[in-house]
């Protein structure tokens, strides 16, 4: 297992780049809309020392890879997240915490047991830009220099781990997350942070056992959570197995809780038995809550089955599904949008926990399993029920596709779909910005980075006026 997992995340775009950089003045083909001013981020697993044991993609150390763009130009630079394990391993010249697939440091050198990467997802909350990553807490980091100002814990209020994908509500400026706990319970915990960014309540959450809960999703008045199948099993690792599994026998469930609410709001909905890695939205209409997300029929981590020999599998075929919930009646439907693979869904941020139009997805490269690329970006038009696609090229992949609106939009898909790029035949990298309401079109512009941005994982936009904002 070891080489197929260096085969596949430590190779290729997978594998890290060497060098913190800074460029000025990009290169660009087309023209950069005046409008578009901001920051495009993504952060990437790119470990510093080679790995203990079993590495797994989601094991390498956080690097945020940025495009700064202003007045028609663009500058790019990369920085690691500097966490205190980090550090530490600086100083050492090695790594020193082995990742998810190996047994943890029960000495806990430094204090510490399992390192937190600071590698998944980055989001911007009363005036700071997180860096996040369910295995621990959030870190602060400055921009546009990409300065890692430390762990951020609000205030110390934090007694929890912290979700990779919190949720803002852009009307009320509340931010809803979770954090599961993989041994102890309460196996699940939520909160709430007010728009000023104090945290207001911490709620425990009963579960059966311990799941690995990536995602989750709002409406105007409720929370909800995915009780999936992919459950703990460390003492797997003691006879060699992988700490996760996909038990097949067991149901899949949504639940749905009062925003400000706890347990005693709390309702389970049985579903069959699936996996959700990512959320798209949800929303309320009439009586029904109606949630998007990509389901799988399994899951195995993007780890390939020795058995397949590498081969696709059902694992990880992500498709677009609409559950609808009817909260007075318990009915529930379940119905696929799409037939295509897609991953990393995005909205029109302003219209999270509200009722939206259009989604944009990477499409899946099916042809390259098991390696997870995307080679190309998918936008859905949920009142039409059609979509429509743009074709990165041949051997080019993409990442996570994210929807920027036009300065003073009215129209909720006025605006750019950036996605990095990598081209496999230059081993060169690009920044691409779509037209979203022509997303078949070639790109309104193109700007070659200096160096190549390895395929990671979520990326964010901070746009110049939320900068100004910026608090340290």
């Amino acid at each position: 297992m070891q080489k197929t997992l260096s085969r596949l995340f430590l190779q290729d775009n997978f594998a890290p780049v060497k060098e913190e950089i800074t460029a000025d003045d990009l290169p660009v083909i087309g023209q950069l809309p005046q409008e578009l001013s901001g920051m495009f981020l993504r952060i990437s697993p790119n470990p510093l020392f080679p790995p203990i044991g079993l590495y797994h993609w989601f094991d390498g150390d956080g690097m945020l890879h940025g495009v700064n763009i202003k007045n028609g130009k663009a500058s790019y630079l990369n920085r690691y997240v500097e966490t205190e394990t980090l550090k530490v391993e600086k100083q050492q010249g090695k790594a020193i915490w082995p990742g998810l697939l190996n047994l943890p440091r029960f000495d806990s050198p430094y204090d510490i047991m399992i390192k937190n990467p600071a590698n998944t997802s980055v989001i911007w909350h009363a005036g700071k830009l997180l860096v996040l990553c369910e295995a621990g807490v959030p870190h602060h980091i400055r921009v546009p220099d990409l300065e890692t100002v430390g762990a951020h814990t609000f205030n110390n209020q934090l007694t929890c781990a912290f979700t990779a994908h919190p949720k803002i509500d852009a009307v009320t400026g509340e931010m809803m997350f979770f954090g599961f706990s993989p041994i102890a319970p309460p196996y699940l915990s939520y909160g709430v942070v007010t728009a000023a960014g104090e945290i207001t309540r911490i709620v425990p959450i009963d579960l059966p056992a311990p799941v690995m809960m990536h995602d989750f999703a709002i409406t105007e008045n409720y929370s909800i959570f995915l009780d999936m199948p992919l459950t703990f099993k460390p003492g797997q690792m003691i006879k060699g197995g992988i700490p996760l599994a996909f038990d097949r026998t067991r149901k899949s469930r949504i639940g749905i809780m009062l925003r400000h609410g706890d347990n005693n709001t709390l309702r389970w909905f049985e579903v069959p038995t699936c996996m959700v890695y990512h959320t798209v939205n949800a929303y309320e209409e009439g009586e029904e809550i109606v949630l998007l997300g990509l389901r799988m029929p399994s899951t195995n981590l993007l780890i390939p089955d020795d058995s397949d020999k590498g081969n696709s599998s059902e694992n990880e075929i992500a498709k677009m599904c609409r559950w609808r919930i009817h909260l007075k009646t318990g009915a529930i439907t379940e119905e696929l949008l799409d037939d295509q693979v897609t991953e990393f869904p995005r909205i029109n941020d302003q219209l999270v926990g509200r009722k939206m139009r259009y989604i944009y997805a990477g499409q899946g490269a099916l042809y390259a399993s098991p390696k997870p690329l995307l080679d190309g970006v998918k936008k859905y038009d949920l009142k039409t029920g059609t979509s429509e696609s743009y074709f990165l090229g041949r051997g080019r992949f993409g990442g996570e596709a994210v929807f920027v609106p036009r300065p003073g939009a009215t129209v909720e898909d006025d605006g750019w779909v950036l996605t990095y790029i990598h081209d496999t035949f230059t081993n060169k990298s690009e920044l691409a910005v779509l037209n979203a309401q022509s997303i078949t079109s070639e790109p309104v512009d193109r700007i070659m980075l200096p160096q190549r941005v390895p395929f990671g994982f979520h990326c964010g936009w901070v746009s110049s006026e939320q900068m100004a904002t910026q608090k340290i």
